[in-house]
């Protein structure tokens, strides 16, 4: 098959098996001039199963987390959208947009730096039915606990309060109005308390915002009360530490999200962005906007730092051990 017939293919698994897209749905796709052959793509699969997308298309945001221009925030908020496609280069899926889209009724896929050929190789290869009902238990897993230790042997020892929080299932497929998911990630997510995380995180996997991508240099954070107070490693953590410079705002040193990476066909780090939070047994930490996953705090960007074979212990008991998962 030809380049073009995988991509077609792939988004016929995207429309079909992920978003469950119905004949005569109203569905938007969010997309910018990068991303915009994949976008048609998703939108030639879509009139295939008997629906007329609209597209629109605008310049990147400057950040993952921001909001989308105001037009199209307001058409993703008009109430009229059945299925909401983000994809774009820098992430809106944080966005107040996205959170009221879904609000009002939209079954919402962030497809962020969504690749050519990710539509048929890597993580788009999961069988998503198959992988939902554990996505589903780990997520419970997090929402049922109080307290959460994330250690790895690169160093990394940090806990988190999750008392009263809930825990989110983005399993690559949505059904009824007002599901989340992001493609290709499989992951379990929740928000911790805010200024209750306290420790040294190691991030040796990757960061998939701000072009940093796989990790060459371990990257050392210290949090102290739930935000990060101190950034150490090489290129890679001083790139890190200027950007956040350059974008001081309330908010966006916070711990906003524990994540679980759960699909099995992501197997290593490898720059893309949606790969490296999906990658099997690995785990991430979000910081900065947590209000779209249930935490309480908005900033002007959402990013997250991943790390390899880590050993993820809940209430006591261990439920990813050194990458093994265990739910």
């Amino acid at each position: 098959m030809s380049h073009e017939e995988l991509m077609f293919k792939g988004a016929m698994k995207v429309v079909t098996d992920c978003a469950n897209l119905r004949p005569g749905e109203n569905v938007l796709i969010v997309t910018d001039p990068e991303r915009y052959r994949s976008a048609s793509m998703v939108a030639a699969a879509a009139r295939a199963v008997g629906v007329e997308p609209v597209i629109v298309s605008t310049s990147p945001n400057k950040l993952d987390g921001q909001e989308p221009q105001p037009l199209v925030a307001a058409m993703m908020t008009s109430g009229k959208v059945d299925v909401l496609f983000m994809m774009v280069t820098r992430s809106i899926g944080h966005s107040r947009a996205a959170i009221e889209a879904v609000r009002r009724g939209a079954r919402s896929l962030s497809m962020t730096k969504f690749e050519e050929e990710q539509f048929y190789r890597g993580g788009m290869l999961a069988d998503f039915a198959a992988q939902k009902p554990q996505c589903d238990a780990m997520a419970r897993r997090l929402g049922e606990a109080r307290t959460a230790r994330l250690t790895s042997a690169a160093g990394t020892d940090i806990t988190f309060d999750l008392a009263g929080r809930t825990g989110n299932s983005h399993s690559g497929i949505v059904k009824e109005a007002g599901d989340v998911t992001a493609l290709v990630h499989i992951e379990a997510n929740i928000s911790p308390n805010e200024g209750l995380s306290d420790g040294r995180v190691i991030v040796d996997g990757s960061i998939p915002n701000f072009d940093i991508g796989v990790i060459h240099q371990p990257i050392e954070l210290i949090v102290e009360k739930g935000n990060i107070v101190s950034i150490l490693g090489g290129a890679q953590a001083q790139t890190l530490r200027r950007i956040l410079a350059q974008n001081e705002g309330e908010g966006i040193y916070n711990i906003a999200q524990l994540a679980v990476g759960l699909n099995p066909e992501c197997v290593a780090f490898n720059g893309q962005f949606s790969n490296e939070h999906g990658v099997y047994g690995s785990c991430h930490i979000g910081i900065g906007t947590s209000e779209t996953i249930g935490g309480s705090v908005r900033a002007d960007l959402h990013f997250d730092v991943m790390l390899q074979a880590p050993t993820l212990t809940l209430d006591g008991v261990d439920v990813v051990r050194d990458g093994a998962v265990l739910v």
